[in-house]
């Protein structure tokens, strides 16, 4: 769902970093989960690197010609509360439009509202708290309805910005009936799918180390059958081994988005808004200069070597991605965590 610099105007661009903007100073200035907690530092770089490295594995939804790939707001939302969860999302998104391409930077303040916001803050507190604290007797049910509807819920949320996003921006090839037609379907199945990689993913975590989960009954503390340590090592090998070996094996369909801008008449499915891939949407100054600190910026452009197929270049963005996603959260984390205990102090 990333959204190129084509597909917004300067102003409503401008607006979006302003909304994002926002929330991640109040998020910052709310946070409670990283003030005294040492084991929330290490689980929020992780955790940052396995979304990230996750973000890159698209799946295909049969029978479309499209894929997707998670968000994962509600996940790390789950793990980390809503405003860590917030703050490591805008770390992937900066690092991936930066380093990688991936998402236009103008565009970045619009992709955070659409991708994060919505699974941590909606998600969280909407959905995660609230079936998290009801009273189902079975935690992993309430896990897996929570993850499901979490992500489904928000993904639709997401989706919708986008359309709205467009509109305010007068893109007239993109009709706001036609378009949200097509991106409200696509993203259900997307988001249904998400919810099932977030709720196994939280099951496990439940099942190993139940306290590093957020709104878990304090009689669940020292339950689980492995170590915080270990679980964090668990993690921590996935996210590379998603990012350096699975990303070989994604789908190589359009995403969502692209599905619904541009088809994918070449695999014999619809060409639904029929836009063309290398012209459409607004240019303008503001774009072109995003768009050059970009060619400069990103090193693995589109996740590759530069002029190169190789493979390899796709593992090596997973790996190297991870590795700076996790060390960026990392350093965030102990920034907000000092600031809070001199402001307590």
């Amino acid at each position: 769902m990333h959204m190129a610099d084509a597909l917004l105007a300067p102003a409503t661009a401008a607006v979006m970093y302003v909304a994002s903007g926002t929330a991640a100073g109040v998020s910052v200035h709310n946070i409670k989960k990283l003030g005294d907690d040492d084991k929330k530092l290490p689980l929020m770089a992780v955790s940052s690197a396995l979304v990230f490295a996750g973000q890159m594995i698209n799946y295909t939804i049969p029978g479309t010609g499209s894929s997707g790939h998670m968000c994962g707001g509600m996940l790390l939302s789950a793990l980390l509360g809503p405003q860590a969860g917030f703050l490591s999302m805008i770390v992937i998104l900066a690092i991936q439009s930066l380093f990688f391409g991936d998402g236009g930077l103008m565009a970045l303040g619009a992709n955070v509202w659409n991708m994060a916001f919505y699974g941590c803050f909606v998600g969280y507190y909407l959905i995660w708290r609230p079936l998290m604290r009801s009273k189902i007797s079975s935690s992993r049910l309430k896990i897996i309805l929570a993850s499901v509807i979490g992500c489904v819920v928000t993904l639709q949320l997401g989706a919708f910005s986008v359309v709205l996003e467009t509109t305010a921006s007068g893109i007239t090839e993109l009709p706001f009936g036609a378009f949200c037609a097509l991106m409200q379907p696509i993203h259900l199945a997307i988001g249904l799918v998400e919810g099932l990689i977030t709720a196994a993913i939280l099951s496990f975590v439940n099942e190993t180390r139940p306290e590093l989960l957020t709104e878990v009954s304090s009689d669940s503390a020292g339950k689980g059958r492995l170590t915080g340590k270990t679980v964090v090592v668990i993690l921590a090998v996935v996210a590379l081994l998603v990012g350096g070996l699975l990303s070989l094996f994604a789908s190589g369909n359009p995403d969502g988005l692209e599905w619904a801008l541009f088809g994918n008449a070449e695999a014999g499915y619809s060409e639904n808004m029929g836009l063309d891939e290398d012209n459409f949407g607004l240019s303008g100054s503001v774009s072109e200069a995003a768009a050059s600190v970009q060619e400069t910026t990103a090193f693995l452009p589109d996740y590759a070597f530069p002029d190169s197929e190789s493979a390899a270049g796709t593992s090596v963005s997973g790996i190297v991605g991870a590795a700076i996603v996790a060390l960026v959260a990392l350093g965030v984390g102990a920034l907000v965590k000092v600031s809070r205990r001199k402001k307590n102090g």
